[in-house]
């Protein structure tokens, strides 16, 4: 690098690919996908022959020219106030490509990588895969760290989820990156734009069905405001449980598809009401006798299955109302948390703290002790105005005197925060 860019025809034409990859990216919560731009960048690590000419670059040149082109990429993301994120990204990228990197380029460079395949045959192909896949098994496990460290989630889960991604697009990213590197060294530049196009229609595909997915969500949520807007619950308390709930099962290890569905689930969980000829007041059934907190639940179910939701949301919805130990997981933290909410909205005075203490006393025959546990350390850490069960306080809580910490707005529309999903 201190002699200036080698070959600037071949590290300009990965740039591009790798801004173009950028651009075609897409968001879906904190996450940002852009699958051309991480293949492009993995084969620009990988590549050793351009045309059947040796390729000059060195690492420290792999890594600039993919850390400028991912910046470049991501200036939208960054005038568009995602700037977070677009960090994690830019640091996930570049140490993955120096990892693929230091990997492949000394033992290429030094002939070592041709006398262990025996030259250009499926051996070296795949060499190329596995250092590829040992690449994006790093990277997932760096993902969920600095995730960790953003958003203080339980590790676990976040693994989880970033292993999980790996057989459907990452494995995709793995395939296309190492055959841009055997194509580039065969056919030279020209072959980027031929094998980029099948994983460019794929993410613009991806595009597609995130787009399809938030509409989803949205019509969910504009379902589970009817109950708001008929007056048979307060504003913002669908929502609000939804938030709390999806925390506490992340909290309690769950991940992927099993907090969407325990999100949708929280958000209908009062969908039964709008069935009452006799509205409950203030909407809150925790003080409800069991017989009429099943009944709503059953008309809940019954409500949900006909909007095509999904029979696993139906079938917590239908079960919040029973006892604990014959509920599964989610059933139960929807239960707590929307009593949790039914209690500390109604008792403004003591708030949160009155309304997890009588959680926990009750915790013997209504409510599970571990998503008891884990409510109140999410409200604790959320809102700091929880007392400790050791006695320590923080701040105003979301419904006492003096601090608005809540996540939602009196409209019942959710705030901005750094960690929204």
């Amino acid at each position: 690098m201190a002699d200036g860019l080698r070959q600037p025809g071949l590290a300009c034409a990965f740039a591009a690919l790798i801004v173009v990859g950028e651009l075609a990216g897409s968001r879906t919560g904190h996450r940002l996908t852009a699958p051309l731009g991480t293949a492009g960048s993995l084969a620009y690590a990988l590549l050793g022959e351009s045309a059947g000419m040796t390729a000059a670059h060195g690492i420290p040149q792999i890594v600039a020219v993919v850390a400028t082109a991912t910046l470049i990429g991501s200036i939208p993301r960054i005038a568009g106030g995602f700037g977070p994120p677009v960090v994690e990204q830019l640091a996930r990228r570049v140490l993955a490509t120096a990892f693929a990197a230091t990997c492949f380029q000394p033992l290429f460079t030094s002939g070592a990588l041709g006398r262990l395949t025996g030259g250009r045959g499926p051996a070296y192909a795949l060499s190329l895969v596995l250092v590829l896949a040992l690449t994006t098994l790093c990277e997932a496990v760096l993902s969920a760290l600095l995730a960790q460290a953003r958003t203080g989630w339980p590790f676990a889960p976040l693994l989880r989820d970033e292993l999980r991604a790996l057989p459907g697009i990452g494995s995709a990213m793995v395939a296309t990156g190492a055959v841009m590197a055997l194509a580039t060294a065969v056919a030279g530049v020209w072959a980027l734009p031929v094998f980029s196009l099948p994983l460019l229609l794929t993410q613009l595909s991806f595009r597609r069905y995130e787009a399809v997915r938030a509409t989803y969500r949205q019509t969910i949520a504009s379902l589970a405001r009817a109950t708001e807007i008929a007056g048979y619950t307060p504003p913002g308390h669908a929502r609000r449980v939804a938030e709390l709930s999806r925390s506490v099962g992340r909290e309690l290890g769950l991940a992927g598809r099993e907090l969407d569905v325990l999100e949708q689930a929280a958000l209908m969980h009062d969908i039964g009401q709008l069935s009452l000829i006799d509205p409950v007041p203030d909407g809150a059934t925790e003080p409800l006798a069991e017989p009429d907190r099943r009944r709503i639940a059953l008309l809940g179910a019954a409500v949900v299955r006909q909007t095509g939701v999904g029979t696993p949301v139906a079938r917590i919805v239908e079960l919040q109302a029973e006892p604990y130990r014959e509920q599964p997981l989610a059933a139960r933290i929807v239960r707590a948390v929307n009593d949790y909410d039914d209690l500390a909205a109604g008792s403004r005075v003591e708030g949160p703290l009155f309304a997890l203490e009588r959680l926990r006393l009750d915790t013997a025959a209504e409510y599970d002790p571990r998503v008891v546990t884990a409510l109140h350390g999410v409200v604790a850490v959320r809102d700091r105005g929880t007392t400790r069960y050791d006695g320590s306080t923080g701040g105003p809580g979301p419904y006492g005197d003096g601090g608005d910490t809540a996540p939602y707005d009196g409209a019942g529309q959710r705030k901005s925060t750094g960690t929204d999903r």
